[in-house]
């Protein structure tokens, strides 16, 4: 397309337009679909290495948390001064798994993260500035052991959400399977808490009832989301609780548990032994933590098994979408190339018409010509006139490529009807000029009155002018007009002749002239030219004002200049009649006031005589006649030659 905005320029580019429109529109839908697709399958394939980047440090820190909750419990339940270094020594230990925390949330790169993660993470990473307030009031004993299990359990909430965000681009089955490795890692917290609550009530000699109903609903905690959703794991993932439920560990963990719901408030610190119901928890919370870890690599693995099928399926539909669209659009550019070729062959049919057929037919016709109009104006191929819209426009371009043929034919048969009977009419009139410049002559030499001789030679003069319009029809027509010199002729003469013949002869200053010929066969044909240039300068100027001649050779020819005092002509007016001197065989007879223009033009393109208009040095219009070399002959010696004018040219006035 010429404009990349804006209405198409060709017909090529409106037809590629139009495919285009839909087939960009198509573009941008498959875009924004493939764009959504791919997202989320290319977010699962992450998935692994943003838990990495940012799960792992989460999990490591709520592990130190509930670590620092036991010994805290511990601390506030009981008395021993020992409890406190070593409280304090996990705190330190908390704090560099919080510091890590808290590099990774605010280092790593979040734009791989949706708004939520990010908020859920922002969130953990808020809550855990809690903890140092916290801190001060377990250290300062301002509450209760069991209060600080649970604010140390709220602090660890956040946790469980940032796992359940960092998970969540699965869906399906996969998201089940997410969702459930995420409730199995509470399972680990309800261990834990379990083990902070114990060391409280051994530390404290006893739990009270609100105390105990907690521990023993954190049991069944434990024991109800296990038994719900282990079953609902895949079988990799499932096997592994299974074995781990076969072993000694979890019977352990289970023989503790059982204890302390049979021990009652009072005795549930002394239930379990201290150092194996530790060590047991311990291993519990760590191996619950390598089996969720697993379930959740697992998953990972199996979602981006999932996502690489779909990216390769949603690779395949891609390409096959992008292959109808580039189909489509080289259908639309394959067709517009057709069509705008077809519509190409016809533009070039018409311009063929013309720039060269018409004009040929016309010179040809001009010349005299016979012209067939069916032969110079051949249909086109068949294969440009098919049964669609540009065949029916080649079928009219073939009717109107005869018809413009056969009415430039019968104009030319019409002009040159109509030139022969101007020229017919004109040759009668010349005729009887012809006659009666000789009785007018033959009355001038037998009279001497010199009234009667005054008017013989008015009635020669107007004579004359009649002979020069009647030319003037001649050499419209084509023709030459009958007078003929027999020797060459002095310019000076040919002046005076030229001068003869116009209306106001008198207001023409001819000056001396060089002793220069003009051959025979030129002389009646530069009276005509100078008298029609003459008879201009004389009407288009004031009737006051002198007409001047300056004549001089100009190189190896002969310069006449005839300057007027007219107002001159316009750029416009003057272009228009250098058109006409130049192509005087373009004849307009509706242009009848150029009728002395077309003259002149014809007659210097007989004898290569140039024309020319220019600003007059008096503020009118100068006439330039540059006669060639060619067109100038010898003169006889002065003394013996003759005007060599037929007997029928009146003598000058």
């Amino acid at each position: 397309m010429r404009r990349i905005f804006g209405r198409p320029a060709t017909v090529r580019s409106r037809i590629v337009a139009l495919a285009l429109a839909p087939a960009l529109a198509l573009l941008a839908l498959w875009s924004f679909v493939m764009v959504s697709v791919t997202g989320e399958l290319r977010a699962l394939i992450r998935l692994e290495s943003v838990y990495e980047e940012f799960g792992t440090p989460v999990d490591t820190a709520v592990g130190q948390i509930q670590i620092e909750r036991r010994l805290a419990a511990a601390f506030l339940g009981g008395t021993d001064r020992a409890a406190g270094p070593v409280l304090m020594e996990q705190q330190r230990r908390t704090d560099r798994a919080l510091t890590a925390m808290r590099d990774a949330i605010r280092d790593g790169d979040r734009d791989r993260l949706s708004e939520r993660q990010r908020q859920s993470l922002d969130a953990m990473a808020a809550r855990s500035d809690d903890l140092e307030r916290l801190r001060q009031r377990v250290l300062s004993r301002d509450l209760t052991w069991d209060r600080a299990v649970e604010e140390y359990s709220a602090l660890v909430e956040p946790g469980f959400d940032v796992q359940s965000s960092l998970t969540a681009l699965q869906a399906g089955q996969l998201a089940r399977e997410a969702q459930v490795v995420i409730e199995l890692v509470r399972v680990r917290e309800f261990v834990s808490r379990e083990d902070a609550l114990v060391a409280g009530a051994r530390a404290a000699g006893g739990l009270t009832d609100r105390q105990y109903d907690t521990l023993t609903a954190t049991i069944e905690d434990r024991r109800v989301f296990e038994r719900t959703y282990v079953p609902d794991l895949p079988s990799d993932s499932r096997s592994l609780f299974e074995e781990f439920q076969r072993g000694e560990l979890y019977a352990a963990l289970t023989r503790g548990e059982d204890a302390l719901l049979r021990a009652g408030p009072d005795r549930a610190g002394e239930a379990v032994a201290a150092a194996s119901w530790r060590t047991t928890t311990d291993r519990a919370v760590k191996r619950y933590m390598e089996l969720c870890t697993e379930s959740a690599r697992n998953s990972a693995e199996r979602g981006r098994q999932f996502a690489h099928r779909e990216l390769a399926k949603a690779a395949v539909v891609g390409a096959l979408g992008l292959a109808v669209m580039g189909l489509s659009l080289w259908w639309a550019v394959r067709g517009a190339r057709r069509i705008s070729r077809r519509l190409e062959r016809l533009r070039d049919a018409a311009d063929l018409l013309t720039t060269r057929q018409l004009p040929e037919v016309m010179a040809r016709l001009s010349a005299g010509e016979e012209v067939d109009a069916a032969a110079e104006a051949p249909p086109l191929d068949d294969s440009e006139v098919r049964p669609d819209e540009i065949g029916q426009v080649g079928r009219s371009f073939n009717a109107a490529r005869l018809a413009a043929v056969e009415a430039a034919v019968h104009q030319a048969t019409l002009r040159r009807g109509l030139f022969a009977a101007l020229l017919t009419i004109a040759r009668r009139n010349q005729t009887l000029v012809h006659r009666q410049l000789k009785l007018v002559d033959t009355l001038e030499r037998r009279t001497d009155d010199p009234d009667v001789l005054e008017q013989l030679f008015r009635i020669d003069h107007l004579t004359t002018r009649m002979r020069r319009h009647a030319e003037n029809l001649i050499i419209l027509s084509g023709a030459a007009p009958g007078r003929r010199w027999r020797r060459p002729v002095p310019v000076a003469d040919v002046v005076a002749s030229a001068v003869g013949e116009i209306e106001h002869y008198t207001r023409v200053e001819v000056p001396p002239m060089d002793r220069v010929g003009i051959a025979a066969d030129a002389v009646a044909d530069v009276i005509h030219l100078l008298a029609e240039l003459l008879e201009n300068a004389t009407a288009f100027s004031p009737p006051h004002t002198r007409v001047t001649l300056r004549t001089g050779p100009e190189g190896d020819g002969f310069v006449l200049r005839i300057d007027d005092r007219g107002l001159g002509l316009g750029r416009g007016r003057a272009h228009e009649a250098h058109r006409i001197l130049e192509s005087p065989d373009d004849f307009d007879p509706a242009r009848h006031d150029r009728l002395g223009l077309y003259v002149v033009g014809k007659l210097a393109a007989r004898h290569a005589v140039r024309v020319t208009l220019e600003e007059s040095p008096y503020g009118g219009t100068t006439a330039v006649v540059r006669l060639p070399a060619g067109l100038l002959a010898e003169l006889e010696p002065a003394g013996t030659e003759e005007t060599g004018r037929t007997p029928d040219v009146p003598a000058q006035p």
